[in-house]
């Protein structure tokens, strides 16, 4: 089967969206499909562009048995704006790239931002064939939500936007059940239409490594309960609350709060951690996709966090790295969403309620005093990981998506 990916973000970028869609195209070209993903040149994450892409509009390359097309919409002015633009360049650097493709058998397109719906919209029309948008964050909602996008118009045109991509979709894929009920209670869109894929990763390459390794050694990490987080430190995440955990538990012996991203709190993160003099925690930027596997193994607890404002049932897949990695989650986050379900489901950790910083530093200590616990948390959930949120689980489901409608476009003549 030729399938187009259609993607905003794809490695040499460092991220959960890049690195998913990676391992999508990866898995899928494995099973013999012959995959092109349409992406922009990277940027977002990076210390530097790599040379091979800088000063270039359009461009062909090989990755790991799929092909990848790039093509650049010129997007100045500095990171906030840039991101902010790219929601709608993506969709444009997605429309363009499938045009200069062949016609393919399905097309799949990766969300947000939710204009590259538009984009496979457009190609289902031209290039006949089936569209399936892949919805991994819910846009606007999720704005909304934290109070950035205010202007009731502005929201009633995105949400119309956004209704309109999912009905011109042949099937729309979620990674929670809870997204699938957002989607169908909120946007009225038929159930039958929504398929749950839950996030995936790679347990090969995210697996239970030692303790104490090269990178633990270079970072001084051996000999401490390490509290690791890592990922994107936005809006959204929370992530100040772990400054304000380090400073209750700043007189414990041992442990030590490591912090691994970059994001707008980033910053401010840091100038607190200063201001209270704190010797518990250490910051490092983004790293490359093969150093994250040794990050996870530095630590011996994995954190994630998210504010009260998420209202969405988002999974932030650090949850499924950390589980792959065989350590214990502790998560403070809503507690009525479908994170705590799975960590609950799993019985891999602890959750409590997000902005807690006192609760989230009780956990914390007696964890580091119960490392069977810990133990145990980090065994159940590389169990649950390898049956149920494998890389190849997951291709296996999106391959059988889409034969489904393949097998049914033969009998009917066209996508309609």
């Amino acid at each position: 089967m030729k399938i187009l990916l259609l993607a905003r973000y794809f490695p040499p970028e460092i991220g959960t969206a890049a690195n998913l869609f990676y391992e999508l195209a990866g898995g899928l070209a494995a099973e013999g499909h012959e995959i092109t993903v349409i992406t922009g040149f990277p940027w977002y994450n990076l210390e530097s562009v790599p040379g091979k892409y800088r000063g270039r509009f359009f461009m062909r390359e090989e990755m790991h048995g799929f092909k990848v097309l790039r093509v650049a919409v010129p997007a100045p002015g500095p990171r906030k704006a840039r991101l902010a633009l790219g929601h709608l360049t993506a969709p444009v650097t997605a429309f363009t790239g499938g045009l200069l493709s062949g016609r393919p058998d399905a097309i799949f397109a990766y969300s947000p931002p939710v204009f590259i719906g538009l984009a496979g919209w457009f190609l289902k029309k031209l290039k006949r064939a089936p569209f399936v948008m892949g919805v991994q964050d819910l846009h606007p909602q999720c704005y909304i939500d934290q109070g950035i996008l205010k202007n009731r118009v502005l929201i009633r045109v995105l949400e119309a936007i956004e209704v309109f991509c999912y009905r011109k979709a042949t099937f729309i894929t979620v990674h929670s059940e809870g997204n699938r009920d957002f989607i169908a209670e909120k946007k009225g869109i038929s159930r039958e239409k929504i398929k749950t894929v839950s996030n995936w990763i790679d347990t090969d390459e995210i697996r239970p490594l030692p303790r104490e390794n090269g990178f633990s050694a270079r970072h001084g990490l051996n000999g401490r309960f390490v509290v690791g987080y890592a990922g994107t430190l936005g809006m959204s995440q929370g992530a100040p609350v772990i400054i304000e955990a380090a400073r209750l538990l700043r007189r414990e012996e041992g442990i030590f709060f490591f912090i691994v991203g970059d994001g707008i709190e980033k910053e401010g993160m840091m100038e607190k951690a200063g201001r209270y003099g704190l010797g518990n925690v250490g910051f490092l930027g983004m790293q490359p996709k093969c150093v994250y596997p040794y990050v996870l193994a530095s630590s011996d607890l994995g954190l994630v966090t998210l504010n009260a404002k998420v209202k969405t049932p988002v999974v932030p897949s650090k949850i499924l790295g950390i589980m792959a990695a065989g350590r214990p989650v502790l998560a403070s986050l809503p507690l009525e969403g479908d994170s705590h379900r799975l960590i609950r489901d799993a019985d891999c950790g602890i959750c409590v309620a997000p902005e807690d910083p006192k609760a989230l530093a009780e956990k914390v200590a007696w964890l580091a005093g119960n490392r069977r616990v810990c133990e145990k948390f980090g065994q159940n959930g590389r169990e649950y990981i390898v049956k149920n949120l494998s890389l190849k689980k997951a291709v296996r489901e999106v391959e059988s998506l889409l034969n489904s409608f393949s097998n049914s476009l033969n009998t009917t003549g066209g996508p309609g």
